[in-house]
């Protein structure tokens, strides 16, 4: 449901980042293979993952009961992303599911479940993918609908812009329903790396 144009910046940057420091070390955690691929790297200056293992405990919500993760050609269904530093820290957590319920029953879900995480406001655009606002501030604003809050895409977003759950949900139109799940977790600058 996120278009990959979301992660683009953000995994270029991690990129140029390991690229540039010498002193990482790369150590493969699993062997490579469709299913399961990532990067760990480790070292004295920072941290950074990268792979496809995303999924809804990741994000720190339960799966919606008889969900599917969505397997499609456009693009990953599962995106795993953290760089921790001493002055900087983020981590991007996102996978997409269907579901033959209706959207409804989906929301209903998920509004109860992010309760947990503070205030739940909901969202409607036109089509799913926003990027989520992320403050260089430390202290961040809570979660906003953007927009004309209009659209068959219902987005549940609950927390700030450097600490949020976002569950965006739209029906299919083979019946049933899509969603995405993410959490987004920033803390310190982006510019002191």
């Amino acid at each position: 449901m996120l278009r990959s144009i979301v992660f683009r910046p953000i995994l270029a940057g991690v990129f140029g980042i390991a690229i540039a420091i010498p002193s990482f070390a790369a150590q493969p955690q699993k062997p490579d293979s469709d299913q399961n691929k990532h990067l760990d790297i480790r070292s004295d200056v920072g941290d950074l993952h990268l792979g496809n293992d995303a999924d809804a405990r990741k994000t720190g919500l339960p799966l919606y009961p008889g969900a599917r993760l969505r397997h499609d050609d456009e693009n990953n269904s599962a995106a795993n992303l953290s760089l921790f530093t001493e002055a900087f820290g983020m981590k991007l957590v996102a996978a997409k599911y269907d579901s033959d319920d209706a959207p409804g029953k989906i929301i209903d879900f998920y509004r109860d479940r992010l309760k947990k995480y503070g205030k739940v406001i909901e969202c409607h655009t036109r089509e799913h993918g926003g990027s989520p606002d992320i403050d260089d501030d430390e202290h961040s604003e809570a979660v906003k609908c953007e927009g004309d809050n209009r659209g068959p895409v219902t987005e549940l977003k609950v927390g700030t812009e450097n600490n949020q759950h976002v569950v965006a949900i739209e029906p299919n139109k083979s019946g049933g329903s899509g969603f995405a799940l993410v959490y987004v977790h920033v803390r310190g600058k982006q510019g002191d790396i």
